[in-house]
């Protein structure tokens, strides 16, 4: 696929472009497209195609006002109804997240879904905000400010709640690592998500990385933002109170971002260029930190009612999301919105995605404190409406009423759609052909080679190329970030209390069965938080799926949701909010490749009361007992085994909540009781990875005996090394501690098997099948990203 020029103002994309000379054609000028002129031109053709809007949606917009609608007016609904902004192909499912939540899961829930962010109650007067948001199509047409601008979307969305960032995460997902196009999104994505966050001063703990061919015209860049603050310090965004003026503050309004996200994420790619490619936003890092600290200030000095960030849809997100979740009216007047470019006509005033902006409700004797503080910090600021009891969203631009809406209509209220969905008809094939037919390793010689072979491919592979181009340990509170497998942040510097943050998703898993893959992603999260030591307590997730336009690809988000929701009802963790992407995928419909690899991914929020015993994910010690924890079954369908034979089919592991539970709590006992030095979730590659991981995490060696797992669970000494069953860890516990824990594990009924030593001798030892070196393991593992990208 080859990029194209990003629209112009004046293109096809621009809501008040109109052929030459027409009666329809509207400018920034004078002859504005006015309510009071589409009242007299019914007929008036609209370019609603244009800007992704359907023939029966533009009905249902002409019914609502009815009349037909202005050009500002259906530069609005095209946004807000758009598949990124109205999930409206996606809300009937979601629902599920609500309806499956449980008074008792909602106990440490302070606000949940339905705001630009969760808030979880973490004790001490605590509370953490956080959230997951996608930005996949803007980052492959411009990988840099794609990438860039996810991240700062991400970090408005948690300043809005009134907390103070203090972290960020990223899930990344890119097409075949040889492919010749892959290095230059690889390239932009990580140096935008470095040099934004970077330069915001957050520390960036962890996240993923993968490459498939599936993501090769599709790349996801999902973006994750922690945020702390008292219980006192929560805000929410409405405009309430008649009369409080409506301040819009920080960068100005410009022509980059028209139509933005809202409108590549509501378009597949189709005949090698976007259908719709509006240019994608520009971010400047340096104004979002002083936009941050302002805010703050404005929050603490109260200030303000509420604020609003302006991400996907600008100004017409702000405008209409406040007004509706208030109980009165707005009226807004453009003319007052301070411009980089003064001849953007309204509806691209209104559909800019220009960043770092944002929007307050400000009472008026407040009004003069609120601008000295942005003046304070050299934030322009300037009053563009003010609230009223009109029960409408009202705009004018040069003094003519071009916006006359109910805001609900335009916010909420947008379609709702059950689009058509079914089992593929290629599943059965897909899941018919499982690895029972890949020769496994007959020697300690081959299963030395498939190791070397699965550290060295891009499942596995050490993302160090991508990971030390992030700041880890800025700010002084990162307690655990990479190369460790989650993510832990000290909240309180007096007592230690923190969160750890773990993020999953196995799209392989969920490619074979949605269901089930989805519900891998939330125990592998859940199960990763818990091993680091700390307590479960929410989740947030970004769906990434193909068309919804395609049954197929329909099928599998829906039951991916039912997935998590069933998963979390089970674990006893609440989902808090999340993102939706659609429309990735490239391929014809009903076909297996039409779209990306199902992703579904999966934040997990758990709870430290001192994050300085958080368990570490490698041994640092020699003379440590081994323990593998947890059952082992011949599971290799989806495996990394699979996948370096080249091989996708059968079905993923199986999910034993109730097992899962109880090995989060041992966990968590175990490490407030401090039976443990070190602990690894044994999940894709198997025990080999885990111990290869654990081994090179501080260069300590091990010695590996696998007799009583092959006789305890019938496997065969290659598959106990390969599988991927779920619901297993790789403990080192001091040999002083081991009565102790063996009888926590024996009391609870939890499968363990004593399997090793941690040695001095720098090497992996599996008894009776190979001596690794571990500088080979280390060669071999770290040498594949910078072959392809340094």
């Amino acid at each position: 696929m080859t990029d194209a020029p990003a629209a112009s103002p004046a293109s096809a994309a621009s809501p008040d472009a109109s052929p030459a000379g027409s009666p329809a054609a509207a400018s920034a000028g004078t002859h504005l497209d006015t309510v009071e002129h589409a009242q007299t031109t019914a007929t008036q053709e609209m370019p609603f195609a244009a800007l992704g809007l359907k023939a029966d949606e533009y009905e249902q917009i002409v019914d609502l006002l009815d009349r037909r609608p202005t050009a500002a007016e259906l530069a609005m609904y095209s946004v807000m109804w758009s598949e990124h902004c109205s999930y409206k192909s996606s809300k009937v499912h979601l629902r599920q997240f609500g309806d499956k939540t449980t008074e008792a899961m909602k106990k440490h829930l302070m606000v949940g879904i339905g705001e630009n962010a969760g808030v979880v109650d973490i004790g001490d007067n605590w509370a953490v905000t956080f959230k997951v948001e996608s930005h996949n199509h803007p980052s492959y047409v411009e990988p840099y400010q794609g990438a860039a601008t996810g991240v700062g979307g991400i970090v408005r969305d948690i300043l809005a709640m009134g907390a103070r960032p203090v972290a960020v995460m990223d899930e990344l997902r890119f097409g075949a690592i040889d492919h010749p196009d892959t290095q230059r999104v690889v390239h932009g994505v990580v140096a935008g998500v470095g040099g934004y966050g970077n330069s915001l001063g957050l520390p960036n703990i962890g996240g993923g990385c993968s490459f498939d061919a599936s993501f090769q015209g599709n790349p996801l860049v999902n973006a994750l933002c922690v945020g702390v603050m008292k219980h006192e310090d929560i805000h929410l965004a409405s405009a309430e109170g008649v009369g409080n003026k409506v301040v819009l503050f920080g960068a100005r309004t410009g022509g980059d971002g028209i139509g933005g996200a809202s409108i590549l994420a509501s378009e597949t790619f189709e005949g090698g260029v976007p259908a719709k490619r509006p240019s994608v936003q520009v971010g400047d890092p340096f104004m979002e930190k002083v936009l941050i600290e302002c805010c703050l200030e404005l929050f603490a000095a109260d200030v303000v009612q509420g604020i609003q960030d302006l991400g996907a849809a600008g100004i017409s997100c702000a405008t209409s999301e406040l007004a509706s979740n208030g109980s009165g009216g707005m009226h807004v007047w453009l003319d007052d919105v301070l411009l980089r470019d003064p001849s953007l006509n309204a509806g691209e005033i209104l559909m800019s995605e220009s960043q770092e902006r944002m929007m307050a409700v400000v009472t008026p004797e407040k009004l003069d404190a609120f601008m000295a503080i942005t003046g304070k910090w050299e934030i322009e600021s300037s009053v563009v409406g003010e609230v009223n009891d009109s029960g409408r969203l009202t705009i004018d631009h040069h003094g003519q009423r071009i916006v006359d809406v109910d805001p609900r209509t335009v916010a909420h209220e947008g379609p709702t759609y059950n689009r058509p969905y079914a089992r593929p008809a290629w599943m059965d094939g897909l899941q018919a052909d499982t690895s029972a037919s890949l020769p496994m390793p007959a020697d300690g010689d081959a299963l030395l080679a498939t190791t070397l072979e699965m550290l060295g491919s891009p499942a596995l592979a050490a993302r160090g190329w991508v990971t030390s181009q992030y700041d880890r340990y800025v700010q002084g509170n990162t307690a655990m970030a990479r190369p460790d497998v989650v993510g832990v942040v000290r909240v309180d510097e007096v007592t230690g209390r923190g969160v750890a943050i773990a993020t999953r998703s196995n799209d392989r898993y969920t490619k074979l069965d949605p269901y089930a893959g989805a519900e891998q992603a939330v125990v592998a999260a859940y199960r990763a938080v818990a091993i680091a030591g700390a307590e479960p307590r929410a989740v947030t997730d970004g769906l990434n799926f193909g068309s919804p336009e395609d049954p197929d690809s329909m099928w599998q988000f829906a039951e991916a949701v039912r997935g998590i929701a069933d998963a979390c009802l089970a674990l006893g963790v609440p989902v808090t909010g999340g993102n939706v992407s659609l429309y990735n995928g490239t391929g014809k419909p009903g076909q297996i490749d039409s779209s990306i690899n199902p992703t579904p991914i999966v934040g997990i929020l758990g709870v430290f009361d001192d994050v300085r015993r958080a368990t570490p994910a490698g041994w640092r010690e020699v003379g440590q007992s081994l323990y593998l924890v947890g059952a082992t079954r011949a599971e290799l369908d989806g495996s990394v085994f699979a996948q370096v034979a080249g091989h996708l089919g059968g079905l993923p592991p199986a999910v034993d909540f109730e097992a899962e539970k109880v090995l989060a709590e041992v966990m968590v006992s175990a490490s407030r009781d401090g039976l443990t030095d070190a602990a690894r979730e044994v999940t894709e590659g198997g025990l080999a990875t885990a111990v290869a991981m654990g081994a090179l995490r501080y260069g300590v060696g091990a010695r590996i005996v696998l007799d009583e797992v092959v006789a305890r669970d019938g496997v065969t000494p290659a598959q106990a090394w390969l599988s991927e069953s779920q619901g297993r860890v790789l403990v080192a516990v001091p040999r002083t501690e081991e009565p102790r824990w063996a009888d926590m594990l024996t009391a609870r009924g939890v499968p363990f098997a004593r399997i090793g030593v941690t040695q001095e001798e720098p090497v992996i030892e599996l008894q009776g099948q190979f001596t690794l070196p571990l500088a080979t393991l280390r060669d071999t593992w770290e040498a594949l990203l910078p072959a392809h990208f340094a």
